[in-house]
């Protein structure tokens, strides 16, 4: 089993690093095989809604979001990080998962996920809230802790004194391991999942 762990800062060994690691260091002593994936700190094309992904099964930007998708295809879970910008995801990760959901969606149904966030201070319910929709809207298990996924800090050594913001990630990082051997052990079981019809409307009458 592999869980994809996206650093969404633009620090590569900052705040959000810290977090992934402490839940990295988790998954790795339940022997589950892990990478940490940066997402770096150049600009991300925006979405501009073309379709084109439709046609040719990938985003029609060929950068770092299609790199990502290339190794989501055979990943078991996923766990997206972000800093906190004015009570925000950062931009850089929210044009990337725009895309990367919109293009590529069917590569995370039914896989667990969670979402950490990193800020100084205020604004990570907000972030937190708004990550979880790309989970949500694609039919992947949301896995939680015993506190809402996220630290405080303003710089890695900060988060590293945030007890309760590690002892959080340390217990996703559990209960991600957790729920991902109950899906391998239904599997073995034979039990498949269902689906029913998708419908699309619109509110216009």
């Amino acid at each position: 089993m592999k869980v994809l762990l996206v650093n969404g800062s633009p620090h590569k060994n900052g705040c959000t690093y810290t977090a992934l690691s402490e839940i990295e260091k988790v998954l790795n002593e339940n022997d589950i095989e892990t990478e940490i994936f940066w997402i770096r700190n150049k600009a991300i094309q925006g979405c501009i809604a073309c379709g084109k992904c439709g046609e040719i099964g990938k985003c029609a930007f060929d950068d770092i979001v299609n790199e990502f998708a290339a190794k989501a295809e055979d990943a078991d879970g996923f766990i997206f990080g972000s800093p906190v910008y004015y009570a925000a995801a950062s931009g850089q990760i929210t044009s990337f998962l725009d895309r990367l959901f919109y293009s590529n969606g069917k590569l995370f149904t039914r896989k667990p996920g969670a979402v950490v966030c990193s800020a100084r201070r205020g604004g990570t319910t907000a972030t937190y809230d708004q990550l979880n929709k790309y989970l949500g809207i694609t039919q992947m298990p949301i896995i939680s802790s015993f506190y809402w996924n996220m630290v405080h800090g303003n710089t890695p050594e900060e988060v590293l004194q945030d007890e309760e913001g590690l002892s959080t990630m340390r217990q996703l990082g559990h209960n991600m391991a957790f729920f991902l051997k109950c899906i391998e052990a239904g599997k073995k079981e034979g039990l498949e999942a269902t689906s029913v019809e998708k419908l699309k409307t619109n509110f216009i009458r």
